[in-house]
C-alpha cells in the first residue's frame, strides 16, 4: 500500500513539474509580454560550458610520440597526429593572411607617427600647435570681420532668413519629437551655406568654388626627428579655382622669428598618436587628380557628432580641426613648392576652418608661412581661433518650466546675428 502511494506521488509531482514549465513559457497577454522568473530552483536558459584550456605540446628530443595517423581513425591512448599545413594554389581573399610586419616592402625600422581623423590628442591645441610650429592668436583677423560691415555684403532680411533656417533644422526637419543632434547639426550647416551661396549674383567669385566629401588625405612631414602623417578623411571641403589671399604681411611674419613654442613636458608630444612602421616616405596627395580644376582648399566644414563611433571633447575637436587644415594647407605648399623644407614661402597659404554641433561654432584662419618644421626657431606658421562661439541660446519644443516659472520659453530664443556675420565673413573671403 505505502509502495503504491509512493509510485503516485512521484508521477504527480512529475505532471505538475511539466505543468509549471509550459506555464513559464506561455506568453502572460496577447501583447507579446512575457512572464518574469522569480524562481531560484533551476534556470531555463541552458548554461554556457566554460572554455576549453589550451595545452601546450610538449616535444622532448628522442622521444617519439606514437600517433593513430597510420589508423586513420581516433584510437584512445594515442596522441593525435600533426600534419603540414594545407597551402591553396590558388587565391581566395576570405582566407588572406597578411605577412608579418617586417616582411612587407614598406616596412622601415624607423617609427612614424599618425594622426587621422579619430585621434583624441591627450594635450588638445596645446599639441597640435607644437607638432605644427604654430603660433597662435586667439581672435580672428580684423580684415576679415570688416568684410560684413558693408550692406552690400549682407544678405536680404539676414537675421530672418537665419532664424528660418535655425528653425527649420531644429524643429521643422523632423518627425519626431526633437530631432538628434548629428540630424540637426548638418542640416543646419547646409542651410547656412545655402544661405551664403545666394549672394553669388552680386560676388560672381563664389561661383569658382565646389563642394568635396569623402575624400581621403595624406601629408608627411618632420619634427626633430620623428616623421609624422597626417592620413584620412575629414569634414566637408570648400575647393576653389583661386588661392585665398594671405591674411597677415611680410612683417607680421617676420616677427613670429621672436615667438617661443610651449613645451608639452613631461607629456611627449607623440602621445595618443598611432605609432607605425609599414608607410610610404612622402604619400602627400590631396586627394584629387593633378588636374583637378579646383586645388586650393578655401574652408574645411567640420561636425562634431559626424562619426558615431568617435566622440571627441571640444578640445580635441579644435586640434583635429588645426591639424586637417594644417595638412591641406602643407600638401598644398608642396605640390607648388617641392617637397624639399622652405624656410619662408614666398606666398603664404591660407587655409580656413568651421567647427559646429549645431549650436556653437569654432571659426579658423591658418597661414601657413613656412615648411621647415624640423627645429623650434625660425619662421612660425599662424592661425586665428574663435572658440566656443554661441549662434543661439536655446531652441526649445517645450517650455523649461521650474518652480511653476517658465525659464525658458518654447522655440527659438538668443540669437547672436553677429555670429553669423562672422561666419559669412569667411564664406566672402576670397570673393570680395
Amino acid at each position: 500500500m505505502f509502495l503504491e502511494r509512493t509510485r503516485c506521488l512521484k508521477a504527480a509531482a512529475q505532471l505538475s513539474s511539466q505543468t509549471v514549465l509550459l506555464k513559464e513559457f506561455r506568453p502572460l497577454s496577447s501583447h507579446g509580454g512575457t512572464r518574469r522568473h522569480f524562481g531560484t530552483s533551476r534556470p531555463l536558459a541552458a548554461k554556457v560550458p566554460p572554455p576549453r584550456k589550451h595545452r601546450e605540446r610538449v616535444d622532448i628530443p628522442g622521444l617519439e610520440m606514437i600517433t593513430y595517423a597510420d589508423r586513420m581513425h581516433f584510437v584512445p591512448g594515442l596522441t593525435k597526429p600533426v600534419s603540414p599545413r594545407w597551402e591553396r594554389d590558388y587565391k581566395d581573399p576570405r582566407y588572406y593572411e597578411s605577412p608579418p610586419a617586417h616582411e612587407m616592402p614598406l616596412f622601415k625600422g624607423t617609427p612614424c607617427y599618425v594622426f587621422n581623423q579619430r585621434t583624441s590628442a591627450l594635450e588638445g591645441v596645446r599639441q597640435a600647435l607644437w607638432l605644427t610650429k604654430t603660433k597662435l592668436i586667439p581672435h580672428l583677423p580684423p580684415q576679415l570681420l570688416s568684410l560684413t560691415a558693408n550692406p552690400a555684403n549682407q544678405i536680404p532680411d539676414q537675421d530672418e532668413r537665419v532664424q528660418n533656417a535655425i528653425k527649420h533644422a531644429r524643429f521643422w526637419d523632423t518627425t519626431q519629437v526633437r530631432p538628434h543632434k548629428e540630424k540637426y547639426s548638418n542640416t543646419l550647416l547646409l542651410n547656412l551655406l545655402h544661405l551664403c551661396a545666394t549672394l553669388q549674383s552680386s560676388h560672381p567669385a563664389i561661383g569658382r568654388r565646389i563642394f568635396s566629401e569623402k575624400y581621403s588625405l595624406a601629408a608627411t612631414w618632420k619634427r626633430g626627428e620623428d616623421r609624422f602623417q597626417i592620413r584620412g578623411q575629414n569634414g566637408l571641403l570648400h575647393n576653389c579655382m583661386d588661392p585665398l589671399p594671405e591674411v597677415s604681411g611680410k612683417q607680421e611674419v617676420g616677427d613670429t622669428v621672436d615667438h617661443v613654442l610651449e613645451t608639452l613636458y613631461p607629456v611627449s608630444p607623440t602621445i595618443d598618436l598611432q605609432k607605425v612602421h609599414v608607410y610610404k616616405d612622402e604619400p602627400n596627395c590631396t586627394g584629387f587628380r593633378g588636374d583637378y580644376p579646383y586645388p586650393h582648399a578655401h574652408t574645411l566644414y567640420f561636425l562634431e557628432g559626424a562619426d558615431a563611433r568617435c566622440k571627441l571633447r571640444p578640445e580635441q575637436f579644435r586640434a583635429k580641426m588645426l591639424m586637417f587644415t594644417f595638412g591641406n594647407a602643407l600638401v598644398r605648399a608642396h605640390k607648388v613648392y617641392g617637397s624639399h623644407p622652405q624656410h619662408v614661402l614666398d606666398c603664404p597659404i591660407t587655409v580656413q576652418a568651421v567647427g559646429t554641433n549645431g549650436r556653437i561654432f569654432q571659426f579658423m584662419v591658418l597661414q601657413l608661412n613656412t615648411t621647415d618644421l624640423s627645429g623650434d626657431d625660425g619662421i612660425k606658421n599662424q592661425v586665428w581661433l574663435e572658440e566656443d562661439v554661441e549662434l543661439y541660446d536655446f531652441a526649445k519644443v517645450r517650455p523649461l518650466i521650474k518652480k511653476k516659472q517658465v525659464k525658458v520659453p518654447a522655440g527659438l530664443t538668443g540669437y547672436k546675428p553677429e555670429v553669423f556675420n562672422k561666419f559669412l565673413a569667411l564664406y566672402l573671403h576670397g570673393a570680395v
